[in-house]
C-alpha cells in the first residue's frame, strides 16, 4: 500500500480532472493509481500488478522502466532544457528530423514537431489548406475521413473525426469534413447494403475505396484538400485494410490532386512492425501524422512528416507556415526520442513485432470458441476482438447491453483480473489489445487466459 494512499485518493476526487472519465463512477469507489511501470507491467498504489494490455494507451513500446530512456531525459535537461523552434534550432530536434526523414517512405523529408497526436492531425490539415492557396487552388480545403476514425480532440482534429457522439457535445465544430465507409470486413455486408459479403477481400476493398472518389466528386474535386486515413483504423477495434485498398486509394488521390494523410499516431513505430503503417501496407502518403511510441512515452512528442513538394511553397522569399506549438520538438523529447529509436536498432523491436505477430494472433483466436466472440482482427501488435450477441447472425449488442455488459462488467472485470486493456463501444462492442512490442508468447497466453475468464463469464450474462 503506498504510504499517502488515502490522501492521494481524496485528492484526486476532489482535484484531478481525469481525460475520457465518468467521475461519477467513483463516488463509492476508489480512483485507480498506477505508480511504477516494470517491463510488461504496472502496479497500483495497492502493490497489485496488472500486464499492460494496451502499452498505456499505444504508446509504451519498449515497455516501463527503462532507464536508458530517463538517464537521455536527464542529461539533456542538464545541457538545453528547452528552446522553442520558433526560427532557431537544436542538436537534438535537427538530428531526430533527419533520422526520421530516413525511415520515411519516398519523400517525406520534412519534419514539422509538435507535442503530440492530436496536434499533428492539425497541423496537416492546416498544411493542405495552406499549401493548396500557395499553389493556385484556394478553393481546395476540404477534408475526407474514414466513419468511426478517431483522429483527435483539438476542433480541426475532432472535426474530422467519424464518431458523432464524441462530437455533437462540442458542435458546432469546424465545417467541410465528410465520411466514408470503413474497412470493417467483418460486416462488409452491412456497409455495403448486401452488396458485398466480404467473402471478396479485394472486392471490398475495392469498394471501400471508390467511395472516396464517390465523396470527392460529390463534393467537387477543386475543393477537396486531403483524405485522412489511418494504416489500421483504431476507433471500431482494428480495421486492416483489405488488399488493394490502398493502391487504389493512392490511384483515386493522384487522379483528383488530394493529398493523402497517413494518420500513425498509433500505427508507426513499431506497432505494425515497421516504422511507419504505410510501408506495411506498401502505400506512398503525402504526410504522415505520427506522436505516441515515438518516444515510447517517455516524453511528449509528436510530429508531422511531409514531403518535399509540400515543403516547397513555403521555401520562397518572405513565406512561412505560420503554425507552431511551444513545446512542438522539446530538446528533452527528441533527445529521449533519439534514444528510443536506438534501443529499436540495437533490440531489433520491429523484427520481435513481425516474428511474433502469427503467434499473438493464434492466441487470441483461441478465444472464438467462446459464443460471445464474433471477430478477431489486427496486425502486429495491435488486434480488436469482436463481441456478438449472436455469431451465426452477426448480432451485435444495444446502447442498453453494451452499458450493462461492456462497462458494467468486461471492462471492471478484465481490470479486477490484471489486465488493463480497452473495452470500447465506439462502433460495435470490442476489447483492445496493444501490448508493449517486447512481449513474448508468455504475455500472449497471460492475456488470452485473463480474457477467457472474463469473455465465458461475460457470455453468460447476456
Amino acid at each position: 500500500m503506498h504510504p499517502d494512499y488515502d490522501h492521494l485518493q481524496q485528492a484526486a476526487k476532489d482535484h484531478l480532472w481525469m481525460h475520457f472519465t465518468r467521475h461519477g463512477s467513483y463516488d463509492h469507489a476508489d480512483v485507480p493509481i498506477m505508480v511504477r511501470g516494470e517491463g510488461a507491467y504496472l502496479f497500483d498504489a495497492q502493490g497489485k500488478r496488472y500486464l499492460d494490455g494496451l502499452a498505456g494507451l499505444f504508446v509504451s513500446q519498449l515497455g516501463h522502466g527503462r532507464e536508458e530512456l530517463a538517464e537521455a531525459a536527464a542529461k539533456q535537461a542538464r545541457e538545453l532544457a528547452f528552446m522553442p523552434l520558433w526560427s532557431y534550432a537544436h542538436p537534438t530536434a535537427i538530428e531526430l528530423a533527419e533520422r526520421l526523414a530516413g525511415y520515411a517512405p519516398g519523400d517525406l523529408n520534412r519534419v514539422f514537431f509538435t507535442s503530440g497526436g492530436g496536434e499533428a492531425v492539425e497541423s496537416a490539415w492546416k498544411l493542405a489548406k495552406n499549401y493548396f492557396k500557395l499553389t493556385g487552388k484556394p478553393m481546395k480545403h476540404k477534408v475526407i475521413s474514414r466513419a468511426i476514425a478517431y483522429h483527435g480532440t483539438t476542433q480541426g482534429a475532432l472535426s474530422i473525426t467519424g464518431l458523432p457522439l464524441l462530437k455533437q457535445q462540442f458542435e458546432p465544430l469546424v465545417p467541410s469534413t465528410f465520411r466514408v465507409p470503413n474497412t470493417n470486413i467483418y460486416r462488409a455486408a452491412e456497409i455495403t447494403g448486401g452488396f458485398l459479403d466480404g467473402s471478396d477481400p479485394e472486392a471490398f476493398g475495392r469498394w471501400a475505396a471508390d467511395q472516396i472518389a464517390v465523396a470527392i466528386e460529390n463534393e467537387g474535386p477543386d475543393t477537396v484538400a486531403a483524405v485522412f486515413l489511418e494504416p489500421v483504423q483504431n476507433a471500431g477495434g482494428c480495421f486492416p485494410p483489405p488488399p488493394g485498398y490502398f493502391e487504389r486509394v493512392r490511384e483515386i488521390c493522384d487522379e483528383y490532386d488530394v493529398l493523402l494523410v497517413s494518420d500513425e499516431v498509433i500505427c508507426a513505430f513499431g506497432r505494425l512492425g515497421y516504422f511507419f503503417g504505410a510501408e506495411r501496407f506498401g502505400y506512398q502518403p503525402d504526410i504522415i501524422t505520427c506522436a505516441k511510441g515515438i518516444t515510447s512515452g517517455y516524453a511528449p512528442l509528436g510530429a508531422m512528416i511531409a514531403s518535399d513538394r509540400l515543403m516547397e511553397p513555403f521555401l520562397a522569399d518572405k513565406v512561412s507556415f505560420a503554425h507552431g506549438y511551444t513545446f512542438g520538438g522539446h530538446p528533452v523529447s527528441t533527445a529521449v526520442a533519439m534514444k528510443n529509436l536506438d534501443i529499436f536498432e540495437d533490440e531489433k523491436v520491429l523484427e520481435n513485432v513481425r516474428d511474433n505477430t502469427d503467434a499473438l494472433r493464434a492466441t487470441l483466436e483461441r478465444l472464438k470458441d467462446l459464443p460471445i466472440v464474433g471477430d478477431v482482427r489486427g496486425d502486429g501488435y495491435f488486434f480488436g476482438i469482436e463481441l456478438v450477441k449472436d455469431k451465426d447472425t452477426l448480432e451485435s449488442f444495444t446502447s442498453e447491453e453494451c452499458e450493462r455488459l461492456l462497462y458494467g462488467f468486461v471492462s471492471k472485470q478484465l481490470f479486477a483480473e490484471g489486465l488493463y486493456c480497452r473495452a470500447d463501444d465506439r462502433g460495435d462492442p470490442v476489447v483492445q489489445l496493444a501490448p508493449p512490442l517486447v512481449c513474448t508468447q508468455e504475455h500472449f497466453d497471460e492475456m488470452e487466459q485473463i480474457l477467457r475468464v472474463v469473455l465465458d463469464k461475460a457470455g453468460s450474462l447476456i
